[in-house]
């Protein structure tokens, strides 16, 4: 039988899943008379590497002529590139400039522009002399308004000098801010900045070498912005400790490779402005030896062509990223047998996160897999915060998605009931200590046994068996009871509803606080609004109507499956304009604060409940 005979998804018997590269999970799990678990890894934890930039010398050591990075020139060019032993010579020269320039623990580095070359260089020549690196959302500067996210970050870091790949971009968010006695540099030195590279000339003397004796685990090596999915971001200090923890515990459950002579490859996008891109991508990769592809493409119309291009070329051994990008990629291959077969030539799984992949994506994903490789593709995911880096992980084979895993060895996860939920909370050596001047934030973000609060809800898998893993149960703050006393889980019943609608809806607002019946506000998927209003002649009212039509079609059928009024929508509202960053409606991430769009957007709260229903208001 060819591959592309074997059975897909839901046809019978499947073929077994490519080999993953990690021990199965060895967990103990403790019960309280009270309901609180406590879980914890069995699997022992190796050596810590004693700081970031240790490592980078290390691994030039080890390999100089290797390539650590490599970035296309602008228009998808030529590949440039740096390799590990060129890296710890410049790194060396930009930390001797940033001594002169008189960064230090208290004048921190801080970067506004993208993933990059010089951007990898800047922040580890910061780090080696003790200067955090402080890279903050690209959208603070080029998609904000007013600035008043990035003023934030600039007050409470105070920084030394700011980095950003090339000026033009940012000289409006630049003239936001109070620069006197701030060190401007460029990648390119474009005018109004010092040239990186006439930095990176500086002749290192014995000072950067004593200033690198001195790292410690309590070092601060970076501060990494929250997302402020609840309010302003807040400054989480990331220790040489927390970073090189990270990278241990993940190590500690993997196996040896099957081939050690094989160079790990990395294609990705994910922000170094974030945990999962700027450091448990980022320094996985340097720990391990890898060459790092920065992927300029992005999973957005007109951008994740990038993405499909160089997946032409590179072929990772793991391919990263959002559910969004998995549908754009899985779109894309079933159209392309010859992208299909360059993906999966080398690939050993994926890996998802920041939202809930529906079971139609992964049976797509699978039949692809099938169809080339003759097995299935494990997908796995890892779950964390800004302050915790990455705490549990699904590091075995599922049949579906889904879970949050087990904590990873290291590390002590607790639920601790709150309300009808189970809320997650962890402690161990990833963890911060508390956020950079805001003790009032800090003496609530932990509980009494040190633990911090993560926020979100878990349950069990499997009740008889905790060891079965967890389950994401959605966000305690967010979730809500209807008057008749019935609570609405709403990060369980927003991805339902948007796979239910699938691919209209790109996102939706649950609202309903102490009302009779479930009332959502949804953001039309753009493409789907674009087809929409070609049909319509142009016509953006016909369009709205023609696909709130449609999804009352589906939110009826949906309804129909559902147990409760908790799990059905008694209304919603097609939204005409998209959520802002500015009103703090989303993160950059792309997290939409619940509790914020319905303030912000109360006039369409109150039609929704209204009696007769308001105008644009639906009735599935």
């Amino acid at each position: 039988m060819s591959h592309d005979q074997v059975a897909a998804p839901g046809s019978g018997t499947l073929p077994p899943f490519k080999p993953l590269p990690f021990r199965r999970p060895d967990m103990e799990v403790r019960k309280k008379k009270d309901g609180t678990l406590y879980f914890r890894s069995r699997t022992p934890v190796g050596s810590v590497a004693r700081s970031i930039p240790h490592l980078l010398d290390e691994r030039a050591s080890a390999h100089p002529d290797r390539t650590w990075l490599r970035q296309r020139e602008p228009g998808h060019g030529p590949w440039r590139e740096v390799s590990y032993g060129q890296a710890r010579t410049l790194t060396r020269g930009v930390a001797q400039a940033f001594l002169n320039r008189g960064l230090g623990r208290d004048r921190p580095l801080m970067i506004l522009s993208g993933n990059s070359i010089e951007h990898a260089l800047a922040s580890l020549g910061a780090q080696r002399i003790g200067a955090p690196a402080c890279p903050v959302s690209v959208a603070y500067s080029t998609m904000s308004s007013d600035f008043a996210k990035l003023r934030h970050c600039f007050n409470a870091l105070r920084p030394g000098a700011i980095f950003v790949q090339t000026m033009d971009p940012f000289r409006k968010a630049l003239e936001a801010l109070p620069l006197e006695g701030v060190a401007i540099i460029s990648a390119d030195g474009s005018p109004g900045s010092e040239a990186f590279y006439d930095l990176a000339k500086t002749d290192p003397t014995a000072k950067v070498d004593a200033a690198m004796y001195w790292l410690s685990s309590a070092s601060v090596g970076k501060y990494l912005f929250t997302s402020g999915s609840t309010g302003m971001p807040k400054p989480a200090p990331q220790t040489q400790g927390a970073m090189t923890a990270q990278i241990a515990c993940r190590q500690a459950i993997e196996l040896e490779p099957a081939d050690p002579e094989e160079i790990p490859v990395f294609l990705d996008w994910m922000p170094w402005s974030h945990i999962s891109g700027g450091n448990v991508n980022f320094h996985g990769a340097l720990a391990s030896g890898a060459i790092f592809h920065i992927d300029e493409g992005r999973p957005a119309p007109g951008l994740f062509q990038t993405t499909i291009k160089n997946l032409y070329e590179v072929h990772p051994q793991y391919f990263g990223s959002a559910p969004i990008a998995f549908a754009m990629l899985a779109e894309a291959m079933e159209a392309d047998p010859t992208l299909r077969k360059a993906f999966f030539s080398r690939l050993q799984y994926m890996a998802y996160g920041g939202a809930t992949l529906s079971d139609d994506l992964y049976d797509r994903i699978q039949a692809l897999a099938i169809a080339e490789t003759g097995q299935r593709v494990p997908l796995i995911t890892m779950y964390g915060a800004t302050e915790t880096q990455g705490v549990t992980m699904v590091h075995w084979e599922l049949e579906r998605v889904g879970m949050v895993g087990l904590p990873l060895p290291g590390l002590t996860l607790k639920l601790a009931p709150t309300g009808s939920k189970m809320e997650v909370r962890v402690k161990g050596p990833t963890v911060m200590t508390g956020y950079l001047n805001l003790p009032e934030k800090n003496a609530d973000a932990f509980d009494e046994e040190g633990f911090y609060r993560l926020g979100d809800a878990a349950r069990l898998a499997d009740p008889e068996r905790p060891e079965a893993g967890l389950v994401f149960d959605g966000r305690v703050t967010e979730d809500f009871k209807l008057s008749s006393g019935t609570w609405v889980s709403v990060g369980v019943l927003r991805p339902d509803l948007v796979a239910a609608c699938a691919p209209l809806v790109a996102d939706a607002v649950i609202c309903g606080q102490d009302k009779p019946f479930v009332g959502a506000m949804l953001w039309p998927a753009p493409a789907a609004f674009a087809a929409a209003l070609q049909a319509a002649g142009g016509d953006a009212g016909a369009a709205v109507k023609a696909m709130g039509q449609e999804i009352a079609g589906r939110l009826k059928g949906f309804n129909a499956t559902q147990g409760g009024t908790s799990r059905q929508v008694g209304r919603f509202i097609v939204l005409s304009s998209p959520p802002s960053l500015d009103a703090g409606e989303i993160t950059d991430k792309g997290y939409v604060n619940q509790r914020v769009a319905q303030d912000h957007r109360a006039k369409e709260v109150a039609a929704l409940f209204s009696e007769p229903p308001g105008d644009g208001v639906w009735v599935p």
